[in-house]
C-alpha cells in the first residue's frame, strides 16, 4: 500500500504544523512552566489530526520524521526531537488497533487514548534518559509522567477539533 497524493499533502501540512508548534508553543510552555507539557501537546495534536485526516498507516511516522527534521534544521539544539520521532513511530504502530481511525466512537477513542498515552510516556522516558541525562527512576516516575499529561492534553484538544470537524461534515481524506 503506497502513499497517495493526498497522503503526501497531509504529511506536508501536518509536518509543517508539527514544526511550527514545536518551535513556538513547545518552548513557550517549557520556559513558563519548566515542563514539557506543551511540547507533547504540539506533537500528539499534530499526529492525531494527521491520522484523522489520512487514516493511513505510515502517515504519522512520516509526519514525525519530516516534522522533526524541520525542527532540527531550524534549531539544531533540539535533539529531543529524536525522542518524539521514535514515539511517532510507536504511535503509528499502536494506531493499527483501530485501523488508524480517529473518531468519536468508544473503540476509536480508547485506541487513540492507548496509543497517545503509551507513546507520550515512551517519549518522556527516552528524552529524560538519553537527551537530558536523567536517571531511569526519574525518567519513569517524573519526566515520563509529565510527557504523558501533555500527550493527554493533546488528545483532548484533537478530539475536540475532530468533533467540530465531523459535526461540520468534514471527513478527512479517507473516503477520497
Amino acid at each position: 500500500m503506497g502513499l497517495r497524493t493526498l497522503d503526501v499533502a497531509a504529511i506536508a501540512v501536518f509536518s509543517a504544523l508539527w514544526a511550527v508548534l514545536n518551535l513556538t508553543v513547545g518552548p513557550l510552555g517549557f520556559t513558563v512552566f519548566r515542563l514539557p507539557v506543551f511540547c507533547d501537546l504540539s506533537v500528539y495534536l499534530t499526529l492525531l489530526l494527521a491520522t484523522w485526516a489520512s487514516g493511513r498507516r505510515g502517515v504519522p511516522s512520516m509526519v514525525g520524521l519530516v516534522g522533526a527534521l524541520i525542527v532540527l534544521a531550524l534549531r539544531p539544539a533540539s535533539t529531543h526531537m529524536f525522542g518524539f520521532l521514535a514515539s511517532a513511530v510507536l504511535f503509528d504502530a499502536l494506531m493499527t488497533i483501530c485501523n488508524h481511525e480517529v473518531r468519536l466512537k468508544p473503540l476509536n477513542v480508547a485506541a487513540s487514548l492507548i496509543a497517545t498515552a503509551a507513546s507520550a510516556y515512551f517519549a518522556g522516558v527516552v528524552i529524560g534518559v538519553v537527551f537530558m541525562g536523567g536517571s531511569l527512576k526519574w525518567a519513569f516516575t517524573i519526566w515520563g509522567v509529565w510527557h504523558l499529561i501533555g500527550g493527554l492534553i493533546g488528545l483532548a484538544v484533537a478530539l475536540l477539533v475532530v468533533g467540530f470537524l465531523e459535526k461540520a461534515g468534514v471527513r478527512g481524506f479517507r473516503s477520497v
